[in-house]
């Protein structure tokens, strides 16, 4: 595909509703049109958990599963940040999940769709509905899982191993937020199951949660 052909990207800015909230904005997301992504996805898949939560967590992308199920996190990255969540102490029904891109990028080979990080002009593209539903929520802590969303929302200067763990204040328009960065479940399944390495990149995720209740008593 030559750069002339290459798809436009407007934004999703024109299809976010000027009021409503959170479920406004659930409701306009299966029309948008910001970026070629929604074309072969199955469907737009937006957020899911509570839409008052005090935390919010947020990954890069729906995987295969929720593509299909249209519920973001419900796939083995998923149910290993459930159980993360559980051992951490943080109560699944204190939180909000949504992704950075709503729509999932693939690569087909044969009959399966093999995962392919979004460009950070899709991210860009997408990012009118993540300020917007993290502006309706108003949460007090935001986890960004993994380096797209962490660029998403804290710019390309942080570096999740580097940050990982640390509380990082910043100013929203619902007021003063605390980031904190981790790991995305993702990479803990793809750390090698030899030695225990795969335990301690799982023990590393759930450290990083253990300190969510007490960023949102502080």
């Amino acid at each position: 595909m030559t750069q002339d052909e290459a798809p436009a990207r407007p934004g999703a800015q024109e299809w976010l509703p000027s009021d409503g909230g959170l479920e406004a904005l659930r409701a306009a997301a299966p029309a948008c049109r910001g970026c070629e992504l929604w074309e072969p996805a199955t469907q737009v898949v937006f957020s899911a958990g509570n839409p008052t939560a005090a935390i919010a967590m947020v990954g890069e992308q729906p995987g295969d599963v929720e593509d299909t199920r249209g519920i973001p996190f419900v796939g083995p990255a998923g149910q290993l940040l459930q159980r993360a969540m559980v051992d951490a102490g943080v109560a699944r029904e204190d939180v909000y999940v949504t992704n950075a891109v709503k729509h999932f990028r693939f690569t087909p080979r044969g009959k399966r769709r093999i995962h392919a990080t979004p460009e950070a002009a899709h991210v860009a593209a997408c990012k009118p509905w993540l300020r917007a539903e993290l502006a309706a929520v108003a949460p007090r802590v935001v986890v960004c899982l993994g380096a797209t969303a962490a660029k998403a929302l804290l710019g390309s200067q942080v570096r999740v191993m580097r940050d990982r763990g640390r509380p990082m204040p910043r100013e929203t328009s619902a007021g003063t937020c605390v980031f904190m960065v981790t790991a995305h479940p993702s990479s803990v399944l793809r750390v090698p199951d030899v030695d225990g390495a795969r335990d301690e990149a799982y023990a590393a995720l759930v450290a990083d949660l253990t300190m969510l209740p007490g960023l949102v008593a502080a």
